[in-house]
């Protein structure tokens, strides 16, 4: 049975513009990767309200589970729940517990619960709230859509909130073996080497370090006897 699958949704135009740095995606597909869930898609979109209610749209169809990542603060640029809740055509209002735990935190803090800060108790009707122990604002589930914030502390807070509901399949296990020949030495019998182990998953990375070329050879696959042999029969063809 195939494991179940998910996409990650980045939204900001920092992203897009080079000031800042995605590091979402890559801690979620390692998250995922380990609890048996594929990611098989990550889409980058700017603060365009038509560009996120398009893509949330179009992956939440695809995919099993969807994680946006992005646009839920307090600023006027942060449209990401009022962009989800439009996706699937549903009210959004500052809701009492969203407010309830903002307001405790900064009364703790001594700050103010100001109109800014309250943008961050916009939730969709019917949405499930994340928790977020890092800085209390949450983010929220609906469907099978589930909105974080971007900064990474924050998103990886949320993330650790969200995977245990979800329901995982076979973990993906990997093996590499560094092989110091060009890649065109390497090519044909890494072919048959596939053709063999169709359910297996088998890269290539080149290198090149000091004059030496090679490659990296990484071979994937959710059954580790297959993985086993695979690496096996790749140390003999080039022992």
């Amino acid at each position: 049975m195939a494991n179940p699958t998910a996409a990650i949704l980045v939204i900001g135009d920092e992203i897009l513009s080079g000031r800042t740095r995605d590091s979402n995606m890559h801690y979620l597909a390692r998250e995922l990767t380990r609890v048996g869930i594929d990611l098989q898609e990550a889409r980058v979109v700017s603060d365009n309200r038509r560009a996120i209610i398009k893509a949330v749209k179009s992956l939440s169809a695809a995919y099993g589970s969807v994680f946006t990542s992005g646009g839920i603060g307090p600023t006027h640029d942060d449209i990401t729940a009022e962009c989800v809740a439009e996706a699937f055509d549903t009210p959004i209002s500052i809701r009492d517990d969203a407010r309830a735990l903002l307001a405790a935190h900064y009364a703790r803090t001594g700050a103010e619960l100001n109109e800014a800060r309250l943008r961050m108790a916009r939730i969709p009707d019917g949405a499930t709230l994340i928790e977020n122990p890092v800085s209390v604002a949450p983010g929220f589930t609906i469907q099978n859509v589930h909105v974080m914030a971007g900064v990474p502390a924050v998103f990886e807070a949320m993330v650790a909130s969200v995977l245990p509901t979800l329901t995982g399949g076979s973990p993906l296990l990997s093996q590499s073996l560094r092989i110091e020949r060009g890649e065109g030495e390497i090519a044909g019998p890494l072919s048959k080497l596939a053709d063999d182990f169709p359910e297996l998953s088998i890269g290539s990375y080149p290198f090149q370090n000091n004059g030496i070329y090679g490659a990296n050879i990484v071979i994937r696959g959710h059954d580790g006897a297959q993985v086993d042999a695979a690496m096996t029969r790749l140390s003999e063809m080039f022992a």
